[in-house]
C-alpha cells in the first residue's frame, strides 16, 4: 500500500549510492522470509520515509524481484536514477538469524553503476555510501570518483557496513581511504572490530575523526551510541529498550536518522563542513536519541522496515 510522505523542508536532495537487493531471511524455526533490502536502499527508503528528497543510484533487474524492489523504493518517495533496472538478474543476500536475531549474511550479488551522464550534483547537499559499492568492481571506480567530486558541494557520508564474505582482508585500506573522503561516519561496533582488530571503539572514533570526518558514530546495540568529532566533543546515548524481532536494516535505519537530524540542524553541504565538526552536545545529543529511536523502532518488526515521520515522538529532535 502506497503511504503519503512527510512533507519536504527544502528543495536540496540527497543522493545515495550503492546495492538494492533482496534479503532472503531464513530463521531458526525454519521459515523463510523475503523482503526488499541492501544498506544504501534501506538508508535511502528512510530518507523518503522522514520527508527527504532523495535519488538513488542502484542496480537491479527487471525480474520478479526487481519489480518488488522498484515497487518499494516508489512506495518510500524515493527516485531511481534511470537506468538502474539493467542487471541481468535482481541481487539476493541471504540473512540466517541467530537466536537473538541478528543476522550473518552470504551474497549472490553483482555491483555496476548504470551507464548514464555524469551524475548532476548541482543541488545534493549529501552523498551516502558504504563500501561494498566502492569496493566490487565494475562500480567502484565510479563511486570512488563521484565520492570525491561530491566532496566541493555536499557532505559525504559513509556507513562501512563491512561484509567480509564479500570483500576480504584487503578491504581495510578502502574502508580508511573513505573514511578520509567522508564528512560523517557511522560504523556498528562489530564493523569496528573488523577494521581495527583489538582497538577501543573510542580510540578509533577518535583517530578517525583527526583524518577528515567531522563527525565519526559508533553504535553498539543494546549498548548504546558514542559519537566524536574533530573539535574533540564526545557523547555517549542509551538506546531505546524494545522487542526485538530481528535487527535487519536497524543501522540503515540509524543512518538514516543521523543524515536526517543533520540536515534539520542545517550541517549538511560543503560550506557547513567547519560547523558540522564544531556540532554542539545538546544538538548532537537530541539527533543522536531520535536515531535510538528511529532504530528501535525498525528492530521491532521483521525486516528492513524503518519508520515513517509520523511514528516518532513529536517531541524528538527532527520530528
Amino acid at each position: 500500500m502506497t503511504t503519503t510522505p512527510a512533507p519536504e523542508t527544502d528543495g536540496a536532495r540527497a543522493l545515495v549510492v550503492g546495492e538494492s537487493l533482496i534479503d532472503v531471511v531464513r530463521r531458526l524455526d525454519g521459515s523463510v522470509d523475503e523482503h526488499p533490502g541492501g544498506s544504501p536502499m534501506n538508508v535511502a527508503i528512510g530518507l523518503g520515509r522522514l520527508g527527504r528528497r532523495v535519488d538513488l543510484l542502484t542496480w537491479f533487474g527487471r525480474d520478479a524481484r526487481g519489480t518488488a524492489l522498484r515497487e518499494h523504493i516508489s512506495e518510500s518517495a524515493v527516485q531511481v536514477v534511470e537506468g538502474a533496472d539493467g542487471a541481468a538478474s535482481t541481487s539476493v543476500a541471504i540473512a540466517t538469524l541467530d537466536a537473538t536475531g541478528a543476522a550473518t549474511y552470504t551474497f549472490e550479488l553483482d555491483w555496476q553503476v548504470p551507464p548514464q551522464r555524469a551524475e548532476r550534483l548541482d543541488d545534493v547537499v549529501v552523498v551516502h555510501s558504504s563500501t561494498i559499492g566502492a569496493a566490487l568492481a565494475p562500480g567502484g571506480e565510479v563511486v570512488l570518483d563521484l565520492l570525491a567530486r561530491a566532496r566541493s558541494s555536499a557532505t559525504v557520508t559513509y556507513d562501512p557496513n563491512v561484509r567480509p564474505a564479500l570483500l576480504g582482508d584487503g578491504a581495510r585500506a578502502l574502508v580508511e581511504h573513505l573514511v578520509e573522503l567522508a564528512d560523517v561516519v557511522k560504523v556498528s561496533d562489530e564493523d569496528l572490530e573488523w577494521c581495527e582488530p583489538g582497538s577501543t571503539p573510542g580510540a578509533v572514533a577518535a583517530r578517525w575523526a583527526s583524518r577528515g570526518p567531522g563527525l565519526v558514530v559508533v553504535t553498539h546495540g543494546a549498548d548504546g551510541v558514542l559519537a566524536t568529532t574533530s573539535a574533540g566533543l564526545t557523547v555517549r546515548v542509551p538506546s531505546r529498550r524494545v522487542a526485538v524481532a530481528d535487527t535487519v536494516g536497524a543501522g540503515d535505519s540509524f543512518m538514516s536518522g543521523l543524515i536526517d537530524g543533520l540536515w534539520t540542524a542545517g550541517l549538511l553541504g560543503a560550506d557547513r563542513r567547519e560547523a558540522l565538526g564544531r556540532i554542539d552536545e545538546s544538538t548532537l545529543v537530541g539527533i543522536l536519541e531520535r536515531c535510538t529511536e528511529i532504530a528501535g523502532i525498525t528492530v521491532s518488526r521483521s525486516g528492513a522496515n524503518p519508520p515513517w515521520a509520523r511514528e516518532l515522538s513529536p517531541h524528538s529532535a527532527g520530528a
